[in-house]
């Protein structure tokens, strides 16, 4: 096991490796930016490492200021958290040349899974079905053309390198198709550095399903079960929960096997999410993957009763996957994302927090890393907590949602809360009657 552990991070999810690496009895060094110098991940690692200004790119992105951090408090792994660069190819090979364990994958298979064309390609070669589109990166403007001639509209053209929305436009018809293969390439290039596209079948009211995997060093890649992700604004997720309403075991088991069968030909190892968009006949087509932890890893230890962090951390140190099985997954699980923006224009709002108070009781889980009179500064994603549920179902899951909403007090900033108690309230919600045109509809 490791001795000492990076945790190339902040916020929230910083903090939570932190839990897990001291019940495992392993050290931590945080690295923060002068903007996080009284952050509490770095009041509770055991060492912290300043790796530059406030700005993302001068600090938390710059990879040569990080891996110094690692090499002069001498840890033996860096676990890169969410987001910033948990899946930077590049990163993970420099943590591999430095000799430090990098926390995820290998370089090779972060890579493929992050060209999404390739990813795609790869997984339809393992058996999962995709929907209609490119094979691989489109040449032209003419190649988009003729494809989307063949599938028939609507289509969508992504990046092939993209997430969180950008990079992606909807085409309705050809007349449209010039200005978004434009639009959409140019913002590739801007956002990942890469403005290779590719485009697919566009679903009208499509489910967003994705199935938590885990992949040890020996060959071995196991499932934890299905996260309903489609209540989301501009392709950011706002609620997750599980088990999703439309997924029964026998789904779960058929797509799980296909998931375990998939990864483990690329050999995957550590923790990753499979997406998959899911149509009215609940038919699942692959989307990408994230080769990473994810923001909503919760609600699945909530259901699987399993840490995935410090599961995590045992993969990376070359421990074998002991379950023989994917765990059956208990009771109902529902996380909510508290954000520091306006709950109607949705427009980040940083500030001093004044007052902060977390619900707690039976089933109730806070993930954190603010507190009264600390700073939400406005360099970073406005994520301040995460408020997760269990309960025996899904509407007590719901009602214990609307209680402990109702007792989370954080004054000083606005925050999602409000928004969150109009979902929870609003009757295709109650009725599990969801997709990712949800928030356009209702909120």
């Amino acid at each position: 096991m490791f001795k000492k552990i990076l945790v190339a991070n902040r916020g929230e999810i910083a903090l939570r490796v932190i839990c897990a690496c001291r019940e495992l009895g392993i050290r931590t060094v945080a690295i923060f930016s002068e903007a996080d110098r009284d952050s509490l991940h770095v009041r509770f690692a055991d060492e912290a490492v300043c790796v530059g200004p406030a700005q993302s790119s001068e600090s938390y992105l710059k990879v040569p200021s990080v891996i110094s951090a690692a090499e002069v408090t001498d840890v033996d792994a860096v676990h890169p958290g969410y987001g910033y660069l948990a899946e930077n190819a590049y990163f993970a090979e420099v943590c591999e040349a430095c000799n430090v364990r990098f926390i995820g994958p290998s370089p090779q298979v972060i890579r493929l899974m992050g060209d999404k064309a390739r990813a795609r390609a790869r997984m339809v070669q393992a058996g999962l079905a995709v929907l209609p589109g490119s094979q691989g990166a489109l040449d032209s403007l003419d190649q988009a053309l003729e494809v989307a001639s063949g599938i028939g509209y609507p289509v969508i053209v992504k990046a092939a390198a993209g997430g969180g929305g950008r990079g992606m436009r909807i085409v309705r018809s050809p007349g449209e198709l010039s200005s978004a293969f434009s639009t959409a390439e140019n913002e590739a290039r801007l956002s990942f550095g890469v403005p290779d596209l590719y485009l697919e079948k566009y679903l009208e009211k499509p489910r967003h399903i994705e199935f938590q995997v885990m992949g040890d060093r020996h060959g071995k890649v196991v499932h934890f079960g299905e996260r309903e992700c489609s209540i989301q604004r501009r392709h950011q997720k706002l609620i997750e929960e599980s088990p999703s309403v439309i997924v029964d075991q026998d789904i779960r088991e058929r797509v799980g096997r296909q998931v375990e069968k998939a990864l483990a030909e690329v050999g995957y190892s550590g923790a990753g999410t499979v997406e998959f968009l899911v149509d009215e006949d609940r038919n699942f087509y692959f989307m990408e993957m994230n080769t990473r932890i994810q923001v909503e890893h919760p609600v699945t230890e909530m259901v699987a009763g399993v840490d995935l962090v410090k599961l995590q951390i045992r993969m990376a140190a070359g421990e074998p996957l002991e379950l023989e099985e994917p765990p059956r997954l208990r009771g109902h699980s529902i996380e909510c994302r508290i954000n520091a923006e306006d709950p109607e224009t949705f427009r980040p709002s940083p500030g001093r927090i004044t007052a902060f108070h977390v619900p707690g009781g039976t089933g109730v889980r806070v993930d954190t890393a603010v507190y009264s009179e600390c700073q939400v500064p406005p360099y970073y994603d406005s994520l301040i907590a995460k408020l997760v549920v269990h309960a025996p179902s899904r509407p007590e899951a719901v009602r214990r949602m609307e209680r402990a909403l109702e007792m989370f007090i954080v004054e000083g900033v606005r925050t999602s809360i409000p928004m969150h108690q109009r979902i929870m309230k609003e009757p295709d919600f109650l009725a599990g009657r969801l997709d990712t045109g949800f928030m356009e509809r209702y909120a």
